[in-house]
């Protein structure tokens, strides 16, 4: 670019034997779009909208002496840019040079930006903490994408462009389970706004706090049935707690700061639309940006005091409790272990809460339920009282409801959620704990289990080790791939975790120790586990490993995902276990005494498919080679797939 007299002068063409004559081309100064031409041995640059329904005249053509613009075919001057016949509805040109054989094309010095609609709620946004976005760029969102382009320049913001707009809210979902902050999910209007709706839902019924940005088209065609037009606050009214359409004479600050709020307070989801015109419209200099100072009250909710009397008389008179912890407790997991300690009583977790007190824990029982273990099964029915936290009794945890049970939530709707127990404990998790132990100093009389526990866990591994002697010669089993995962995990990964006979398998034979989980849990949504570590590696970028472990039904999903693992080097280590079969459904049709129906799968090569994506890749089909082969997995630097080939009756 040089600049000379009031103009300045762009290059857009490296060598003018590029453009041949008679041919035009799009081109870009000064960010505007320009229609180079070459017509009679001469090159001129014309504005690159059509004056009637701004068509691209940079993709036409030269007919006849005429440009012709591409959408409805009319003819301007490849030199002036007028039309024929007179007419004054021609287009703009601007000054063109040639120098050592590139050409230039002149234009004015461009103004300087001026403060937007979209660049008061991206800092609004980017100063609540909201630093992460998950997102595709396209043409009803551009305004609020060049705002946030303007942050991430300034450091302040990290936008991830994914394949998948579905993709993008699991990586946000994931992003909020694990770190309890909000991320963002980006789409355009219309079919971009839908693709992220499962995603919604999976962080809205995990309790997981997510913020959602759309386009929209212009307000002035909306009802008019335009193209790419749903009435996407309609749409979201299930999902999204807060959802609201910005306008222009909207609070905008107010409006993002709201957005947010809900969805940190709430766990919930929050959505925002941005109408195209809206998004590049000046603001005036008093609107400023807003912050989160004075703007959220502390959490630390004491519970009722006579629900605390009740629990507390019921940890009095207990002998055997056993301490359940759920994915709602997972930021007081410290706190609980050490009440637990206290107690000398087994912890066990919620399929969501793997994870949150380690396997070898001397006070660890692993998961309960149907991805559980039989030490977790064996403490809840040997138990005299049930304390649970940050759980709410559902189908896949079969807590009994036989037991004497305290739950303890910060939601009051979690209470009592499936059906009547003994206590319910309204408050915030560390403060009532504090509270029960200071009521209880001096008066636990329950028994030390440790030892219990330890023989077990000794029962539960010599099992493990029969199971592993199960081979067929379809494939791997499921048991060996884990046990081998046991030895050679890195022992503080983030685990993200698919749905399927995968899943299950993860939950019983996986043993943890300082590893967080993540799934989803109530939505049980498949694909889940390689847009969930995205999200995972964005919070954690290389402080920590992240392992993805998926079935081959799930990860076809998002399979083009692996493309933005090597775009970001996103070191994700992904383990594919691949039977060629849906073999949680398949099992499920045996169970309901029906046909085995439309489960088998046709799939590709993963390991190879990730090679051409630019990820390291192998396939492993014969178990001696398995631990060889996933420690050398492990020991890749970038985004790395180890395929397995498993028999789908070894899980």
């Amino acid at each position: 670019m040089e600049q000379k007299k009031g103009i300045v002068w762009h290059k857009v063409l490296d060598n003018k034997n590029d453009l041949p004559e008679g041919r035009v081309k799009t081109v870009t100064a000064a960010h505007k779009g320009i229609c180079l031409t070459h017509f009679e041995g001469k090159f001129s640059a014309l504005d690159n909208n059509c004056p009637h329904q701004g068509g691209p005249l940079g993709e036409g053509s030269i007919e006849n002496g005429m440009l012709r613009c591409p959408w409805h075919g009319w003819d301007f001057h490849p030199c002036t840019g007028k039309p024929p016949g007179g007419y004054d509805d021609g287009v703009p040109t601007y000054q063109v040079k040639e120098e050592d054989g590139a050409i230039f094309v002149g234009m004015e010095p461009e103004d300087a930006h001026e403060t937007t609609v979209s660049d008061v709620m991206v800092e609004t946004m980017v100063n609540w903490g909201v630093d992460t976005v998950f997102g595709m760029v396209g043409h009803s969102n551009l305004g609020f994408a060049d705002a946030m382009r303007r942050q991430e320049e300034k450091g302040k913001l990290n936008f991830y462009g994914i394949r998948h707009e579905g993709a993008g809210a699991f990586a946000a979902s994931a992003y909020g389970k694990l770190t309890g902050r909000p991320a963002a999910c980006f789409s355009i209007a219309g079919p971009g706004a839908t693709n992220m709706y499962t995603g919604m839902w999976d962080a809205k019924v995990d309790r997981a706090p997510l913020l959602a940005l759309t386009g929209q088209v212009a307000t002035q065609v909306v009802g008019t049935g335009n193209f790419q037009e749903v009435d996407l606050v309609r749409g979201f009214n299930t999902v999204a707690e807060f959802n609201q359409r910005v306008q222009q004479d909207s609070k905008h600050a107010e409006l993002m700061s709201l957005a947010i709020k809900h969805a940190i307070l709430k766990r919930d989801v929050s959505h925002l639309t941005f109408p195209d015109e809206v998004q590049e419209r000046k603001v005036p200099e008093t609107s400023k940006p807003q912050t989160p100072e004075q703007r959220i009250t502390s959490m630390e909710i004491a519970p009722p005091k006579q629900a605390v009397a009740n629990a507390v008389e019921l940890i009095k008179n207990s002998k055997r409790p056993v301490i359940i912890m759920g994915h709602g407790s997972r930021f007081q997991k410290e706190e609980i272990v050490g009440f637990a300690e206290k107690l000398k009583a087994p912890v066990v977790t919620t399929f969501k809460g793997k994870g949150l007190i380690p396997d070898d824990h001397p006070l660890g029982g692993g998961v309960l339920g149907r991805s559980g273990t039989p030490i977790a099964s064996w403490f809840m029915n040997e138990s005299d009282l049930l304390i649970v936290f940050g759980a709410s009794f559902s189908n896949h945890t079969g807590i009994t409801p036989k037991k004497p049970t305290i739950q303890v939530d910060f939601d009051p709707l979690a209470l009592s959620k499936f059906h009547k127990v003994d206590v319910a404990v309204w408050g915030e998790i560390s403060r009532t704990l504090e509270i029960f132990e200071a009521e209880l100093k001096g008066k636990i009389n329950t028994r030390n289990q440790t030892d219990e526990i330890a023989e077990r866990w000794k029962i539960w591994h010599e099992e493990k080790k029969r199971r592993l002697k199960e081979t067929s010669n379809k494939g791997i089993s499921s048991i060996a791939v884990f046990d081998a995962m046991n030895q050679l995990a890195p022992e503080n990964a983030v685990m993200c975790v698919d749905v399927g006979n995968n899943a299950y398998s993860f939950g019983r034979y996986f043993e943890s120790k300082a590893h967080d989980f993540i799934m989803s849990g109530y939505l049980g949504s498949i694909g889940f586990a390689l847009p969930a570590a995205i999200g995972a590696w964005s919070a954690v970028k290389d402080s920590r490993p992240v392992v993805a472990v998926a079935g081959d039904g799930g990860l076809c999903q998002y399979l083009a995902e692996i493309t933005t693992l090597v775009k970001y080097g996103m070191a994700v280590k992904l383990i594919v276990l691949n039977n060629h079969e849906l073999g949680k459904i398949s099992k499920e049709q045996r169970a309901g005494e029906l046909e085995v129906w439309k489960t088998s799968l046709s799939n590709p090569n993963f390991a190879d498919f990730a090679q051409s994506c630019g990820a390291w890749g192998k396939r492993v089909d014969k178990q001696e080679k398995l631990k060889e082969e996933m420690a050398t997995l492990f020991a890749q630097e970038g985004p790395a797939v180890l395929e397995v080939m498993t028999d789908v009756d070894l899980i």
